[in-house]
């Protein structure tokens, strides 16, 4: 897993680095430089595009002035530098890569405050103004800059960071920044890049690795964390000759009612794809023809008149996945509570389930240790209050994860899987063609399915999160798709497992 970093945090790993690699700050800045022009002309090759490149007089400013030389030195010929001298200080870096950038052709001007702002007639814009360390909204003469760019609609390529923006922490809705298609980062994304309200600012971000340490940054102290494919390879057991299907558990998945069974046939479908030995899906009667047409490979309990029936053998199911469809009523209220009372393994909470929660909070205290809640952002508000913004869930969902003791999955373009232990995991796969419905009835059968196959809770969040957004992205890559129905993607579950299967 890959620490991610507040921005005072990334500073520390800039100096650290500095100092014991050793390197000197200006050689970083070349080096960070370089690794953004690599990147830079894999999206933009074309070297008679013309370019102009908006400076401040900071590091960030520093890494566009060296950006300048360094595509000018590459062939890219139409290129210019504006500075914007809003400050009568500069940093030594932004200095020496000044003087350094005077030694070619490139054209540098600068703005003043009182200036007017110049003629823009460049095909691509890079914006080098202000970098991660800013922490409080733009005034006075950057906001103007950056509104008038703004207003210009013309393509941006940010460095690091879109100007404006924070790195982290609370983004107020009234709050003005760069609007980049391109931010390219350095080392790790931005947290705020990982949250919805950073979608009005970034379009698309690439991390260019610019060799900051790594083993500092993994030291140091930090709930947030970046699944990688590693995370994957590590925890995805291969399947060995002489298995058989008692080999990988027995999951029950309850879900669904007469007008609503395609949720539970999605979940259930997605738990045999996943790889249970057995699956048995609880549904209402009415859906067994459904269930028998179109998964005969799961077996069935039926729910006569919404009710579980009477003898229920718990001790049977590895694993138990309650909500999807289930709806709301009494009816369901009481299966919930008969899950609770019965069952003392982790259960896989979602959808009407954790609807049912938030209407009768008692029920709280008897959700099992190390239980999984998969909710959405709707859902989660309702689960644990109102929020003005993504940051203030962050915090809600360690505080909650912890005190429940349990594993929270905050659906979302990247899911979070708050821990007991007081982490935000991020997950980095999915694609926006996903965004339909179904996908989260798929992901919870996968969850279960984990568990059931006798994954940790914290594994079976993590696979079942990750596997489902790479499932997506694989989706996506051969079929050229822009939507994804939750069915089409619940048949790339075992390819996907067996890509990254040692």
């Amino acid at each position: 897993m890959l620490n991610l970093l507040i921005s005072e945090q990334i500073r520390l790993a800039d100096r650290y680095t500095i100092e014991h690699e050793p390197i000197s700050s200006v050689n970083l800045m070349e080096r960070a430089s370089n690794a953004f022009v690599t990147a830079f002309k894999r999206f933009y090759p074309n070297k008679g595009q013309s370019i102009s490149i908006y400076c401040g007089t900071g590091n960030n400013g520093g890494d566009g002035l060296a950006i300048a030389r360094l595509l000018h030195n590459d062939g890219f010929w139409n290129i210019n530098v504006k500075i914007a001298r809003f400050s009568s200080k500069s940093t030594s870096d932004f200095d020496k890569n000044l003087e350094r950038l005077h030694k070619t052709a490139v054209h540098v001007s600068n703005i003043k405050e009182a200036d007017a702002f110049p003629v823009e007639n460049s095909d691509l814009i890079i914006d080098a103004l202000l970098g991660s360390g800013l922490n409080k909204p733009l005034e006075g003469a950057w906001k103007e800059l950056v509104a008038w760019l703004r207003s210009l609609q013309k393509p941006v390529i940010s460095v690091d960071i879109p100007t404006g923006l924070k790195s982290d922490g609370i983004i107020d809705d009234n709050e003005l920044a760069v609007i980049a298609d391109l931010t390219i980062t350095f080392q790790r994304p931005k947290i705020s890049f990982l949250l919805p309200e950073s979608a009005s600012f970034i379009n698309e971000f690439y991390v260019a690795d610019i060799g900051l340490d790594e083993g500092f940054i993994q030291s140091v102290d930090t709930p947030y964390i970046l699944l990688s494919d590693d995370d994957i390879l590590e925890r995805l057991k291969k399947r060995k000759p002489f298995s058989h299907k008692g080999t990988f558990g027995h999951a029950l998945i309850i879900a669904g009612a007469p007008e609503t069974m395609g949720a539970a046939l999605l979940c259930a479908e997605a738990s045999l794809y996943t790889g249970t030995g057995q699956t048995t899906a609880c549904i209402p009667e009415e859906g067994l023809i459904s269930l028998n047409t179109r998964i005969p490979e799961v077996m069935a309990v039926l729910r006569r008149k919404q009710e579980l029936p009477a003898e229920m053998r718990w001790e049977k199911y590895g694993s138990v996945g309650i909500g999807p469809g289930l709806g709301v009523s009494s009816t369901s209220k009481a299966m919930l509570k008969a899950v609770l009372t019965n069952y003392n393994k982790p259960l896989v909470l979602d959808a009407d389930a954790l609807n049912l929660l938030a209407e009768n909070v008692e029920l709280f205290a008897n959700i099992p240790e190390g239980s999984i809640l998969t909710p959405h952002v709707k859902e989660f508000d309702r689960l644990f209050g109102a929020h003005s913004s993504w940051w203030e869930r962050l915090a809600t969902g360690i505080v909650k994860a912890e005190s429940l003791n349990c594993y929270i999955v905050l659906k979302n373009r990247y899911s979070i899987i708050f821990t007991p232990e007081g982490t935000a995991i991020f997950n980095p796969t999915g694609t926006p063609a996903m965004a339909t419905g179904g996908m989260g009835d798929v992901l919870t059968g996968m969850v279960t399915s984990f568990l059931a196959q006798g994954y940790s809770p914290e594994s079976a969040a993590i696979l079942g999160v990750f596997l489902h957004g790479r499932a997506g992205e694989e989706i996506q890559k051969k079929e050229k798709a822009a939507v994804i129905p939750a069915a089409i993607l619940i048949k790339e579950i075992p390819k996907v497992i067996l890509s990254l299967s040692r």
